[in-house]
């Protein structure tokens, strides 16, 4: 599959959108793939005892999880030379069911010299902004 062609964007399109579920069985298995352990990722008691709203979705998982969209959108991950975000809210996750995090890419900026665009990332979990600048810097054709 070729990469999507630089002339064929605009600044503001939206090149992907996407819903992506997360239930505590996911948890559990990025924990174990990551390594990350924390009790505020499968711990209902632990998570509300330090603050929080409930056990809450790995920070790594969603930013992952909203960098895939563009991956696909690419259909090649090498093609992202560049990823940041801040994290801005939890991402709560309840038993029984899942949450749902939205992932909406645009197009930020294009750079025809260097044959790249800054895609940005809008991800929002009920209702809420939890990915702040969120931006991927990619390669195109």
């Amino acid at each position: 599959m070729a990469l999507p062609a630089l002339a064929d964007l605009a600044v503001g399109q939206e090149v992907a959108r996407r819903e992506v579920a997360v239930d505590r069985s996911r948890l559990v298995r990025y924990a174990g793939a990551s390594g990350d352990f924390n009790p505020i990722h499968w711990n209902e008691r632990f998570a509300t005892e330090v603050g929080l709203p409930g056990v809450i979705a790995h920070g790594m998982w969603t930013m992952g999880a909203a960098v895939q969209v563009v991956v696909d959108w690419l259909g090649d991950p090498g093609a992202v030379l560049d990823y940041q975000t801040r994290f801005s809210r939890p991402v709560p996750v309840p038993d029984p069911g899942a949450a749902a995090v939205e992932v909406v890419a645009a197009v930020g900026a294009l750079d025809p010299e260097s044959g790249t665009a800054r895609i940005d990332l809008t991800v929002t979990a009920a209702g809420s902004r939890v990915l702040a600048k969120c931006q991927a810097l990619v390669r195109l054709s």
